[in-house]
C-alpha cells in the first residue's frame, strides 16, 4: 500500500495566491496607482517575500488585465479606459442576470440567510458612512448569489471579468445620492430572491449595474476633462 494515501490535504492558501490577492487589492484600491511602475524591489521588502514569487503574481495579474509587463522595465498598472469598460459591463450585466435566475431556483435556505446577514453588515456599513466596508460586503453579497445560482462554467467567466468591475466602482467616487439609490437597489436584490422571482431579481441585477457603469463612466469622463496636475 502506497503511503501516499495517508497525506492529508494542505487547505492554507499558498503563497504565490495570498500574494497574488494581496497586490490585486492594492491595485483595485488604487495602492498601486494607474500608470505607474510596481516597485517590485520595495514591494518584495515590505511584504518579505523574494522576486520569483513576485513576478509570478505579476504575470497572473497582467492576465487579468490589470498590469502591463514590459520587457526588461517591469510591470505597469494599467489605467482604466472607457473603451475596456463599455465592453465588460454589459457582459457583466448578462451573467449578473442569469446568476440572478440561476440563484432564485437553486440557492438554499442556508445560503438565503447568508445573504441575509451580509446585506445587514452592509447596510450597517452605509450607515456609518465606512464605503470600504460597504464595497467589501456588497461584492460579498454578488459572490453569494453567484455561489447559489450553482454553476461552476459561469463562476469562472464571471470572476475573470469581476476584477475589472470592482477597481473601476471602487475608484469611481458615488455621490450620496447615488449611494442611496444602490443601498435601495440592493434592499430590492434581497426581496426578489427571498421570494424567489427569477425574473424579477434578473432584471433588477442588470439595471444595477448599468447603473454602476453609469456612475463609473460620469467619473472617467470628469477625470479626461480634468487631468491631475503634472508634478
Amino acid at each position: 500500500m502506497s503511503t501516499l494515501e495517508n497525506l492529508s490535504s494542505i487547505n492554507r492558501p499558498s503563497l504565490h495566491e495570498e500574494l497574488t490577492d494581496r497586490l490585486r487589492t492594492m491595485i483595485v484600491e488604487g495602492v498601486l496607482v494607474a500608470g505607474e511602475k510596481v516597485p517590485e524591489r520595495e514591494l518584495c521588502e515590505k511584504l518579505g517575500v523574494s522576486r520569483t514569487p513576485m513576478r509570478e503574481a505579476l504575470k497572473v495579474l497582467a492576465a487579468d488585465g490589470l498590469l502591463t509587463l514590459q520587457p526588461n522595465r517591469g510591470a505597469r498598472v494599467r489605467a482604466i479606459t472607457l473603451d475596456e469598460l463599455e465592453e465588460v459591463f454589459p457582459l457583466m450585466g448578462a451573467l449578473e442576470a442569469l446568476a440572478g435566475e440561476l440563484a432564485c431556483k437553486n440557492a438554499t435556505e442556508k445560503q438565503l440567510q447568508a445573504v441575509r446577514k451580509t446585506h445587514k453588515a452592509m447596510l450597517a456599513c452605509f450607515k456609518a458612512s465606512d464605503m470600504p466596508g460597504y464595497f467589501r460586503y456588497n461584492q460579498q453579497i454578488h459572490e453569494a448569489i453567484l455561489n447559489a445560482a450553482g454553476n461552476k462554467t459561469l463562476t469562472t467567466t464571471y470572476l475573470s471579468l469581476a476584477v475589472r468591475v470592482r477597481r473601476a466602482r471602487y475608484l469611481a467616487n458615488m455621490s450620496q445620492q447615488r449611494w442611496q439609490a444602490a443601498v435601495d437597489e440592493h434592499e430590492l436584490i434581497l426581496s426578489a430572491l427571498e421570494t424567489r422571482d427569477a425574473g424579477k431579481l434578473s432584471a433588477i441585477l442588470k439595471q444595477h449595474l448599468e447603473n454602476k457603469f453609469a456612475t463609473v463612466r460620469q467619473w472617467i469622463l470628469n477625470q479626461q476633462d480634468n487631468p491631475p496636475p503634472q508634478e
